[in-house]
């Protein structure tokens, strides 16, 4: 039975390779993004028609009159990918805009929510499903400038637990996928709002991951066997590993 994907964040970036990856191999999507030009473009670049939806994920209504209208052939979602998400910004505390954060916290949080909120139900109705999370490093290992980023995807981190606790009993499973350093995406120039060189700056005397990593292994971790959870799967470059705790020495 050919399974059918829902890809947040479909228009670029780990979305865009994701839904490349899976189209290759034979499965149905549903792409979403809020950029309809760039999903109309992925959506002719595969083998196979996709569903396209063009919404925000904070949209909390228009998700929901999407997925109760989804054509019959693409009504049944086996795969969430909560992919969509954002970092906005890398300054202190006390340095950082409310505005950034409160986009961060409606996004990467209260939208990767509430799709999950939207498709759960009909995953345990039908006893199977799965949803993978695409959390970041920053929820695991802090840095400075991290903040409500950082947060946001430890949140992405407990709540992919909390959630595989309460399905415990059903073949409905949860991963969060913990990717590092991944070039070739908007994801810096989103951060530092379009500063290009700062942005590349990143990436600048290393190897980092590239998207198809992350797609091929969301790959992975669809096709492992119904009886296996992968709860959490974290993957850094080679050149990455994860920082030793800071300390502060007050010389003057």
């Amino acid at each position: 039975m050919t399974k059918t994907v829902l890809i947040t964040g479909a228009s670029s970036g780990f979305g865009r390779a994701t839904a490349i990856e899976l189209d290759s191999a034979g499965y149905q999507l549903v792409l979403l993004a809020r950029r309809k030009d760039k999903l109309a473009e992925l959506a002719d670049s595969l083998n196979a028609k996709p569903h396209i939806i063009q919404a925000d994920i904070t949209e909390r209504e228009t998700l929901t009159t999407a997925l109760q209208n989804l054509p019959g052939s693409f009504k049944h979602i086996d795969v969430l990918i909560n992919n969509a998400g954002l970092a906005l910004g890398v300054e202190p505390t006390q340095n950082s805009r409310w505005e950034d954060w409160q986009t961060m916290i409606s996004t990467n949080c209260a939208g990767l929510a509430s799709m999950t909120h939207l498709l759960v139900p009909q995953m345990i109705e039908r006893n199977r499903g799965q949803i993978i999370n695409v959390g970041s490093t920053a929820g695991l290992h802090a840095y400075k400038g991290g903040n409500v980023y950082g947060a946001s995807k430890a949140f992405v981190d407990h709540f992919s637990m909390s959630l595989r606790a309460d399905l415990l009993g059903t073949k409905v499973r949860v991963t969060n996928l913990i990717p590092g350093l991944v070039e070739g995406t908007e994801f810096s120039q989103v951060r530092y709002h379009g500063d290009e060189q700062s942005a590349s700056q990143i990436y600048d005397h290393c190897k980092p991951l590239q998207p198809d990593d992350i797609a091929r292994s969301i790959r992975w971790v669809i096709e492992q066997p119904e009886h296996m959870n992968v709860n959490r799967l974290e993957v850094m470059p080679t050149c990455q590993a994860s920082a030793g705790l800071a300390v502060h020495k007050d010389t003057a």
